[in-house]
């Protein structure tokens, strides 16, 4: 059996995790996300099944494939993964899903996604149906919890479908794709299925258990989140307000929307709807342990202001912290922060998969640290600074700090920057950025020092797109087929706000892998 719980699998337990009660510390039983670039103790039957990228995809629109694993012995089980359909064929039963208590090829149930409709089914034979528009090329996350003889199916963490059936009291789990090229990912399998919540209570009236395990809110930044400016002394987030625990969607929402300082300790993965959630000043919010976090949705820093205004308003976000927390498939992007916020620290974060940007800042926010942060496997990473003609908004401001991160296999914005002076991007790990690693454009002023570049062609440019920043980059590394730093121009030395020690970047490669991400405060 293979137990791979990588951040990646385990971030897939969101619709678990948040949704089932009572079973935030169910056993997994299997969970694989194809990370290791294989599919080893999986068989398949039909199609033509293969890893790429860290996807498990199977490709043709004619076969009825099916690919399973685990054990046959499984029999209260849930189901929990990303499936997406990148075509279908034109036989009637064409649809591709999750499985579960499967005892062969033939006999199994499923929750499928068809053009028009999810479907649950017991091998062909469809149980019960919703209609879904299914929109291809696009990731839905599933599960199917199979328990004595209810069945009960999830889509992006709303129940759409339930039958009861007692054919299959056991078996493996597994994907199909009827008829369907498609492609799964993070698959996790957990031993104690149930219900959704209802009626969750206010953080204010929690019947949550006190934070346990490692909920660790005290810590603060270095670089431009630790300045005083705007009449803010430094970045302490929710510090001096009560310390909550949130375990479902509506505790966490209720919680990062607050007024005052509240420290906001977020247990498991938490499914949200599609779209952006504004969290309020002076927040705090750290997810316990190594796999906790959101999926589905992302957190907005910062208020509706009109792109005309040009001066920061006096409702501004200010003082928020973002530690330790997963994010995955977000709709939008992962992290927002814009309207002229200032103090923030993202912090310890493991964030990859999303839609649009990971980490983006914009619209004059400030005074920002992004440090010690893993974001990997997803193309647009970072912005800063969202657009060539908003310079009225942003000159002398986008102050920002990048320091030991890892920039693992994200093509492009590490970061991109427009108008900020200066943005200090030092002590970071670059690795097998394609296209490109830190963009200076648009005035931009960027400090790039002390990093580590490995098998970036370009490592650093103010003459990637657009109108030409400045850069200065000094003391780097650069190995395997990295190329050199297209720079010219001079810099504000970020030495003249804050202070900070530079690392021996021969050592920064070792430091970074080891202790960015979460789990590590």
């Amino acid at each position: 059996m293979k137990l791979k719980l990588s951040l990646a699998a385990a971030a897939v337990t969101a619709t678990v995790v948040a949704m089932l009660v009572g079973t935030a510390n169910a056993a997994t039983l299997f969970a694989d996300d194809f990370n290791d670039g294989n599919a080893s103790g999986w068989s398949t039957s039909g199609g033509t099944w293969s890893v790429a990228s860290g996807i498990y995809s199977q490709s043709g629109t004619s076969a009825d494939a099916k690919a399973q694993a685990g054990s046959t012995s499984w029999t209260a089980q849930s189901v929990t993964a990303r499936v997406r359909v990148n075509a279908f064929g034109t036989n009637s039963a064409r649809a591709a899903g999750i499985v579960a208590r499967a005892q062969s090829t033939s006999n199994f149930y499923a929750l499928v996604l068809a053009p028009s409709s999810v479907l649950l089914r017991r091998g062909q034979t469809v149980l019960a149906s919703a209609s879904l528009n299914v929109v291809t090329g696009t990731f839905y996350s599933l599960t199917l919890t199979a328990n004595g003889s209810a069945l009960t199916g999830y889509v992006n963490g709303n129940q759409v479908v339930a039958a009861n059936d007692s054919t299959f009291a056991n078996g493996r789990t597994g994907f199909s794709a009827t008829y369907a090229n498609a492609s799964f990912d993070d698959l996790v399998v957990t031993d104690t299925p149930g219900t959704p919540p209802t009626g969750s209570p206010s953080p204010s009236q929690s019947t949550s258990p006190p934070p346990s395990g490692n909920c660790n809110t005290s810590g603060s930044p270095t670089g431009f989140a630790s300045v005083n400016a705007w009449g803010q002394n430094g970045t302490t987030g929710g510090a001096g307000g009560p310390k909550i625990e949130v375990d479902t969607a509506s505790e966490l929402l209720s919680a990062i929307g607050q007024s005052g300082p509240l420290q906001i300790c977020v247990r498991g993965m938490i499914t949200l709807a599609a779209g952006m959630y504004n969290v309020a000043s002076d927040k705090t919010i750290v997810g316990i342990g190594a796999d906790s976090g959101i999926t589905g949705g992302g957190f907005n820093i910062g208020i509706a202001v009109d792109d005309a205004i040009t001066s920061p308003p006096a409702n501004a976000v200010k003082n928020v912290i973002i530690r330790n927390m997963v994010f995955r498939g977000a709709s939008d992007d992962s992290i927002n922060v814009q309207m002229f916020s200032h103090h923030v620290w993202l912090d310890h974060n493991d964030l990859a998969q999303g839609f649009d940007g990971l980490i983006d800042i914009k619209r004059g926010s400030s005074y920002v640290t992004v440090s010690w942060n893993h974001l990997h496997n997803h193309t647009k990473n970072m912005l800063l600074g969202h657009d060539d003609g908003a310079g009225a908004q942003d000159i002398g401001r986008l102050k920002v700090s990048y320091h030991h991160n890892w920039l693992d296999n994200t093509p492009q914005r590490n970061p991109r920057v427009r108008f900020g002076e200066p943005v200090h991007v030092y002590s970071n790990y670059f690795f097998h950025n394609t296209d490109v690693g830190v963009a200076c454009q648009a005035n931009a002023g960027c400090m790039v020092e002390g990093n580590y570049f490995e098998n970036v062609e370009e490592p650093v440019s103010n003459h990637y797109a657009g109108p030409t920043g400045r850069c200065v980059a000094r003391n780097n590394v650069f190995v395997g087929e990295s190329g050199t730093p297209d720079c010219s121009g001079t810099v504000q030395e970020p030495s003249t706000y804050y202070s900070y020690t530079l690392d021996d970047p021969n050592t920064v490669k070792a430091s970074v892998t080891a202790g960015s991400g979460t789990g590590k405060i």
